[in-house]
């Protein structure tokens, strides 16, 4: 029998559930699908509260240009609106937002993920204060098996990343190290190391190597490759994990948003999350 049908109108159908507030920090590509889809009603049970931006009067041009209207407040105050807060701001700001919301007990959906391994204390400030950081399935494929491996034990994680130029430009690692690749014509091998390195390295744009990490064997264990590739136009993305539960070879091809730096897969993401959170039927961990 396929019951995917009645999960579909499930989605849809209001239920009498009380709401979960929810509260974005950032409007860039990604904050702008989650204001729009949570305004609009996407999400059953899941209402946005607010929205914290650096720029208050883009972020009211922005909301009013989508006909939105719900506060835009300073990110110190989101603990009072929110049960659940959306980080999509740069990663620069990671701590300066996070950590109020922590200490207040909150959950964080983080996608600067790579910031994480910059400010570890808010891991157990989370622990202490009874918070929660949460990070989405983003840009990767299998996350779910990779955490089911990591449950008995994984022997290696390498990931091998290709993307255009657009989508590297302005990386902390190419400047420090003078590499230029705004003119190449041919793929080009600009980094191996590991995820924490890339991290570092490029803060805006392995998010998803730092998440694949955090999954599986840490940021220390876990070896990246970085293309760039004149001749792609999706940021690709290849893992191959080694466990005794499983041998894992998965590649995924994903859509850049407006910013080239990121998939358009990231904001459905974390879409398909929200939507677990009051969902009659949850599939995957």
């Amino acid at each position: 029998m396929n019951i995917a049908p009645n999960l579909a109108a499930d989605h849809t159908r209001s239920v009498n559930r009380a709401s979960i507030d929810v509260a974005i920090v950032g409007l860039g590509a990604i904050g702008q699908t989650l204001v729009r889809a949570l305004a609009g009603g996407t999400v059953p049970g899941v209402a946005l509260a607010g929205v914290a931006v650096r720029d208050q009067a883009k972020g009211e041009a922005i909301l009013r240009s989508f006909g939105i209207d719900v506060p835009i407040c300073e990110p110190g105050r989101l603990p009072q609106i929110a049960d659940y807060v959306v980080e999509c701001a740069p990663a620069a700001v990671f701590d300066q937002v996070v950590r109020p919301l922590l200490d207040a007990g909150k959950r964080v959906i983080a996608l600067s993920v790579g910031a994480i391994l910059s400010h570890p204390d808010l891991i157990d400030l989370a622990r202490t204060r009874g918070g929660q950081i949460i990070v989405p399935t983003g840009a990767l494929l299998g996350l779910d098996a990779v955490c089911a491996a990591a449950e008995g034990k994984i022997e290696s994680v390498t990931m091998v990343t290709r993307k255009p130029i657009a989508g590297l430009l302005g990386a902390p690692y190419l400047i420090e190290n003078n590499i230029d690749i705004s003119k190449l014509t041919d793929s080009k091998l600009i980094f191996r190391g590991s995820a924490r390195e890339a991290a570092t390295g490029f803060p805006a744009n392995l998010n998803v190597a730092v998440a694949l990490s955090l999954a599986g064997i840490g940021p220390d264990k876990t070896t990246l490759e970085i293309w760039v590739d004149p001749t792609v136009t999706r940021n690709i993305h290849r893992i191959v994990v080694k466990s005794d539960s499983s041998s894992i070879d998965m590649t995924i091809e994903n859509i850049p948003s407006e910013n080239p730096k990121t998939g358009r897969i990231t904001a459905l993401s974390v879409i398909a999350l929200l939507r677990k959170l009051t969902a009659p039927v949850r599939v995957g961990s």
